[in-house]
């Protein structure tokens, strides 16, 4: 449970939200949010998957069981999506 909380903590200050503004965009309360983020509660199944959407992380990243993040591709061209795949193994395999 504290993964969770420590991730949805990590992801919202890392996109400059407050809880308050992340709970309006996820249509709960602010101290839903705090109650998440102090592991005092998880969110429902409907919920869970409104944060992972909203983050565009798999539920298994918000609870810890693997430390991998997508990158939303939607509307890039294959070329595009050719090019940042060369750059990301290329910070992967800089020393």
């Amino acid at each position: 449970m504290v993964d969770f909380g420590n991730k949805l903590n990590r992801l919202r200050t890392d996109k400059g939200l407050s809880q308050e503004k992340l709970a309006k965009k996820l249509n709960i309360t602010k101290s839903m949010i705090s109650a998440y983020e102090n592991s005092i509660r998880l969110p429902s199944y409907d919920v869970l998957i409104k944060i992972a959407l909203f983050f565009n992380v798999s539920i298994d990243y918000l609870f810890g069981f693997h430390e991998k993040q997508f990158l939303d591709t939607t509307n890039l061209t294959g070329e595009q999506i050719e090019i940042l795949s060369r750059l990301i193994d290329q910070f992967k395999n800089k020393p």
